[in-house]
């Protein structure tokens, strides 16, 4: 009756994430993916940091599946030998109202059973990182960074190992739920028939639920954009960890996030935009924008140089929450929510995206079980 068990729409690492972990449950997957390459969309425009888990909600997706996978993204890179580094992060206050900010940020983090956290005094801080200007900061000794790219050609290599292709160049128009069970997947060139129709399709994940004949538009959360830019920074790294402010609302702050190669880059800020067209976002960085970086990142690097930064990129955020709104949680919405089995629509998944990679994957293989 099927063409293939199980098709995924979105070739980013979500994506081929979820096409693995089906392919080694048994099942013959297809991806499609719009562009030309893995990985084209947000998963090319993010920092690249595996978090820990220590700013989400206690019980949420995010918490549960940002720790999850972290403990599993790192088993998985050591054994398919993908670089990354367990660097560590630091959490500044840079005046003494965000110690309290910071305390709480650590309590959360404890309660969520993160390990290897520490409040660090402002000297203590000062004698990891000697650039550093604080007052206090919290460590994370499980927070780093990974190599995303070839992460997603280890996916994609486990799951053409197993049999599942990717088909490139190849959006997906539409789909219908069918009768029997199962859905018909549009394409710009073919009709498949298929048991599971994983959605994740980031940015345009809300504009493929809308077009799924059978779900009805009130399972399609309103999408927030929000775009942020980064800088790059010449020279020689200042920091051997990453450095984070205290949050601000839509983010984690301006931040220093490293590269495997060893370079240093600042980002990203919060540029809520006034539309919800993943067609119509600009990607350049605005060079205006240095000036409002130099400011905050001056707060925990005063020796930062005039002139050491450019634009480098920008990424947008699939967010479900407007500016000044609490935090939306992950959505990874399976039958439960609107009924079709064999359908999971992943909406906001922003970060921790990249870490909790391999455990939502598991959570989708769980919301097809039924089908």
């Amino acid at each position: 009756m099927f063409d293939v068990d199980a098709f995924v729409v979105g070739a980013g690492v979500v994506g081929l994430a979820c096409a693995a972990r089906l392919a080694r449950a048994g099942s013959s997957v297809v991806v499609s993916e719009a562009g030309p390459r893995i990985g084209g969309g947000n998963s090319s425009r993010n920092s690249e940091v595996m978090h820990a888990g220590i700013y989400y909600a206690t019980g949420s997706l995010k918490h549960r599946l940002c720790v999850d996978g972290r403990r599993r993204l790192y088993a998985y890179l050591a054994e398919r030998g993908v670089p990354y580094a367990k660097c560590g992060k630091l959490i500044v206050a840079t005046d003494a109202r965000e110690i309290g900010a910071i305390n709480d940020i650590l309590l959360r983090g404890q309660a969520n059973g993160v390990e290897n956290l520490s409040m660090l005094s402002a000297r203590e801080a000062g004698s990891l990182e000697p650039e550093l200007s604080c007052v206090g900061a919290l460590l994370s000794k499980e927070s780093g960074i990974v190599d995303s790219h070839n992460l997603m050609l280890a996916l994609q290599g486990d799951l053409v190992d197993l049999g599942g292709m990717i088909a490139f160049r190849t959006p997906v128009l539409g789909a219908e739920a069918l009768a029997g069970g199962g859905f018909e997947v549009r394409t710009n060139d073919a009709r498949i028939r298929t048991r599971v129709l994983v959605n994740a399709a980031g940015l345009w994940a809300q504009k493929l639920a809308m077009s799924i004949a059978g779900l009805d538009a009130e399972h399609t959360p309103p999408l927030k954009l929000v775009k942020g830019s980064y800088f790059s920074c010449a020279g020689r790294p200042a920091f051997s960890r990453l450095i984070y402010p205290a949050p601000v609302d839509g983010g984690l702050g301006v931040h220093v996030t490293l590269d495997l190669a060893g370079r240093m880059r600042f980002g990203p800020d919060v540029e809520w935009l006034d539309h919800d067209d993943p067609a119509a976002v600009d990607y350049a960085v605005d060079p205006e924008r240095a000036n409002a970086f130099y400011t905050a990142v001056r707060r925990y690097w005063p020796r930062l140089p005039d002139g050491a930064i450019a634009p480098d990129y920008a990424g947008c955020r699939p967010k479900l929450s407007g500016p000044g709104a609490p935090v939306a949680d992950f959505r990874i919405d399976g039958s439960a929510v609107h009924g079709l089995p064999g359908l999971v629509n992943l909406f906001g998944i922003e970060s921790p995206g990249l870490t909790s990679c391999l455990a939502i994957a598991e959570e989708v293989l769980t919301c097809v079980s039924d089908a």
